[in-house]
């Protein structure tokens, strides 16, 4: 299920990434800053091949069967095209900030999305160390969106689209974007924010494009001059070459957690409470290790 413009766009884009990653790379090479590793820029070029290969899969599987019906049922008819693509943008950036809302506060979503946040480095290729098996649920976000009148090709085109703003904000280059931009954009300083392990960052800025709906639910967080960003988890992984283990550990962790003799609630509340719950406090969220802060 891909339209001609996104084949179009995917192959523009290839060299303008390749451009751009290989600029910075050679910029901090040469500025002796270490931004890039092989190591985990191959990881990166691993995880977004499998992400790829299974959103290609999901869209032959269900993004055809499921968003064209839920389109075939559609409620409303826009007919003006800069009102259409304008809202869709809005709507497609609306549920992005829920579903990785979701993914930061669920337990079993964060252990989908925890390897996008596994690399202690940060740059552009970082935006492409995908959350591997996000395609699998990815399209239940778009279901209320084609319901509304939008074309599954549409939503995937813009999805593209976002999706390439939300790569290049992982950059250490741009400090800090004009006041207005970054009252109403995510920036490159927003987007830092969010993948850091500092305390008082944990679990910010969930924003694709736009840092207005983490101003309005109140998960918004400036980046703090007397903060540096340590970026990476809060309990690292041990140092592996195992892709397996990258991608599984945290499903590793649970499983461990829920073969404990506990009543089955608790073994529920692992698998749905955010990551870092448990029920004897040997571990705690990112709102109760806040709060100690305090």
């Amino acid at each position: 299920m891909q339209s001609t413009r996104e084949a179009i766009f995917i192959l523009f884009s290839i060299p303008f990434y390749s451009i751009l990653i290989g600029a910075e790379i050679l910029l901090s090479n040469w500025q002796h800053r270490k931004f890039y590793s092989i190591k985990s820029t191959l990881e990166n070029v691993l995880f977004t091949l499998l992400n790829g290969s299974i959103d290609v899969l999901m869209r032959g599987l269900f993004y055809v069967a499921v968003l064209l019906w839920c389109y075939n049922h559609h409620f409303i008819k826009i007919e003006n095209a800069y009102l259409y693509w304008f809202l869709l943008f809005l709507l497609e950036d609306l549920a992005f900030y829920f579903e990785h809302r979701v993914d930061h506060y669920c337990r079993i979503f964060w252990a989908v999305h925890v390897t996008h946040h596994s690399s202690e480095e940060y740059n552009l290729t970082t935006g492409f160390r995908s959350s591997v098996f996000q395609p699998i649920y990815r399209f239940i976000y778009f279901i209320p969106i084609a319901l509304m009148g939008f074309h599954p090709l549409d939503i995937i085109f813009m999805y593209s689209l976002t999706q390439t703003y939300g790569i290049l904000v992982h950059t250490q280059y741009v400090k800090k974007m004009p006041r207005w931009f970054e009252a109403v954009f995510v920036s490159p300083s927003h987007h830092r924010v969010h993948h850091a392990s500092n305390v008082c960052y944990l679990d910010k800025n969930m924003g694709m494009c736009l840092i207005i709906w983490d101003k309005i639910f109140g998960t918004f967080q400036e980046e703090l001059e007397a903060e540096p960003i340590r970026y990476g988890l809060t309990k690292p992984i041990a140092p592996t070459n195992n892709p397996i283990q990258l991608i599984m550990h945290e499903w590793f962790a649970i499983g461990k957690d829920i073969r404990r003799k506990l009543p089955i609630q608790t073994k529920l509340k692992y698998l749905f409470m955010p990551p870092g719950w448990s029920h004897d406090g040997s571990s705690k969220t990112s709102e109760e290790l806040r709060k100690e802060m305090l």
